[in-house]
């Protein structure tokens, strides 16, 4: 059966996934830019924008590109909370078609979590955003069915990553710890306790300063 991984979840030392504040000016809330930082970067980030004037590849960015490329190998899906589509109230704007432009880096059907469903919106590269006002449950299912055969990516925010993790349908996790404290926000752990001992788990500290922490389903 396929997996269901999700991959470059950055996260503060005190556990929060976004701050407090999402808006369109700031879509991680009061947390800006930092929890990504070490992404940007990345071959990958590059690649995935098409963005070469931002940030140019940075050869040390090499040990965290090594974590930040796995997230696109054999995904045939994804699955994305309301509040990575967009900042609160997108639901009211019919023309909002999330963060990415014309050409989204997902090139995969997308399904969207949130109580406001609306038509499909195909976008280029190969990418359809479904939305979806359904269980957790019902909407992987749907997804792996999308995907023929390959993974599903569970791309956030932290909200609906949590439910995926207290109901015990994520077999990777793939966390990036940034040293940094937030005090506010969205936590991605709770309610998750002794997530652990279901899991394998390693890190890696980069140059960059954060550390890749892995969970792979025992």
């Amino acid at each position: 059966m396929a997996r269901v991984r999700a991959h470059n979840i950055g996260i503060s030392l005190d556990g929060f996934a976004t701050g407090e504040g999402q808006s369109l000016e700031t879509p991680f809330g009061h947390a800006g830019m930092r929890l990504m930082e070490w992404f940007f970067p990345t071959a990958t980030f590059q690649g995935a924008s098409g963005d070469r004037e931002r940030v140019e590849v940075d050869p040390a960015a090499e040990p965290d590109d090594v974590f930040a490329r796995r997230a696109w190998e054999g995904i045939g899906a994804e699955i994305m909370g309301a509040n990575k589509f967009g900042p609160p109230g997108w639901q009211d704007d019919a023309d909002w078609t999330g963060w990415w432009g014309d050409e989204p880096p997902f090139h995969t059907p997308t399904f969207v979590l949130t109580h406001r469903p609306r038509e499909p919106v195909e976008m280029e590269g190969g990418t359809t955003f479904h939305f979806r006002d359904a269980s957790i449950e019902d909407v992987l299912a749907e997804a792996r069915e999308a995907a023929n055969g390959q993974d599903v990516r569970l791309g956030g925010g932290p909200s609906s990553l949590r439910a995926y993790l207290a109901a015990g349908l994520v077999d990777h996790l793939h966390v990036v710890v940034t040293p940094i404290v937030l005090g506010r926000g969205v936590r991605l752990w709770d309610g998750v306790e002794a997530l652990e001992d279901g899991y394998e788990v390693a890190s890696t500290t980069t140059p960059s300063g954060v550390t890749h922490v892995t969970f792979d389903r025992r």
